[in-house]
C-alpha cells in the first residue's frame, strides 16, 4: 500500500516516469538489472531481515549507474550513517512531505547528496573515528564488549603497556585478551585485528551476518523511485 500510494503520489510529476516492483529482494534486483533505473528509491525496512540496506550495495554492484535514495522510517543517527556506507546517494524521512521526495530525487538525479544538516553532521562525525565493522557472526557477539574495546586501542595504536594503562587492566590480561580474540577472528598479527576491525578483510575463520525489517522498494529510470518500488523518469 506505501508503495502503491508513493507511485500514484509522484506519478503527478510529468518528469517521473515510475516503474512499481513488490517490495522484496529478488523482484528488485530483477528489475534493477532489466530496466537499469537512474534513481531507486528503496526502504531500509525491506524484507523479514531488514535487508534494505544489503539491497543497497547489491543494486549499486550490479546496476552502477543507478543512484540510490533510501526512506528511513526516522532520521536516527545509526540510520542516517549505515544509509551512505551502504552507496546510497540520499536518506529520505517517512515524515517529510511527498512534495520534497520530488525534490530529493531531482536533486540526486543531478548528482548531488539529499540529507538535512544534522544528517551530515551524523555522517561527518562517523568519518572523524575509526569504523569498525560489526564483529557478528550467526547473529552472536563474535567478540565480548572487553575485546572490542581492545581492538579499538589496538587501531590507535597503542602498545600492551598503554593499553592496560588505558582500561585498567594488567599486560599480562591483555596478552590474554590478544591471544582470544586472534583465535576468535583467525588471525595471526595485531594488523590483521586491526584490518578486520575496520572491515577491510574477512576473518579467516568466521563468516560475518547483517540483517534488518520489511517494506516497499523502488527503482526509477531517468530519475525517480518511491520506497518500495523502482520507478523510471523521462528526462525533459
Amino acid at each position: 500500500m506505501s508503495t502503491q500510494l508513493l507511485v500514484e503520489a509522484l506519478g503527478r510529476d510529468p518528469q517521473l516516469d515510475m516503474i512499481e516492483s513488490a517490495p522484496d529482494e529478488a523482484t528488485v534486483l530483477q528489475l534493477a538489472k532489466r530496466e537499469k533505473p537512474q534513481i531507486a528509491l528503496l526502504s531500509a525496512e525491506l524484507g523479514e531481515d531488514h535487508r534494505g540496506y544489503d539491497l543497497v550495495r547489491e543494486i549499486r554492484t550490479q546496476s552502477p549507474s543507478t543512484r540510490v535514495i533510501m526512506i528511513l522510517d526516522a532520521s536516527e543517527r545509526a540510520s542516517v550513517v549505515e544509509a551512505f556506507r551502504a552507496g546510497a546517494q540520499g536518506v529520505f524521512c517517512r515524515t517529510e512531505p511527498v512534495r520534497l521526495l520530488a525534490k530529493c530525487i531531482q536533486c540526486v538525479h543531478q548528482g548531488q547528496v539529499w540529507a538535512s544538516s544534522r544528517e551530515l553532521h551524523y555522517v561527518l562525525e562517523a568519518l572523524s573515528r575509526p569504523t569498525f565493522a560489526k564483529l557478528h557472526a550467526d547473529g552472536r557477539s563474535l567478540l565480548s564488549e572487553r575485546e572490542t574495546d581492545v581492538v579499538r586501542c589496538l587501531a590507535e595504536g597503542l602498545a600492551n603497556r598503554e593499553i592496560a594503562q588505558r582500561l585498567k587492566l594488567t599486560e599480562h590480561t591483555v596478552k590474554n585478551y590478544l591471544f582470544r580474540i586472534f583465535d576468535k577472528l583467525g588471525v595471526s598479527s595485531r594488523v590483521e585485528v586491526v584490518l578486520y576491525a575496520l572491515g577491510t578483510v574477512a576473518p579467516r575463520s568466521s563468516t560475518l551476518s547483517n540483517g534488518r525489517r520489511s517494506q516497499p522498494a523502488a527503482a526509477s529510470r531517468k530519475s525517480a523511485a518511491p520506497a518500495g518500488l523502482p520507478l523510471r523518469k523521462t528526462a525533459t
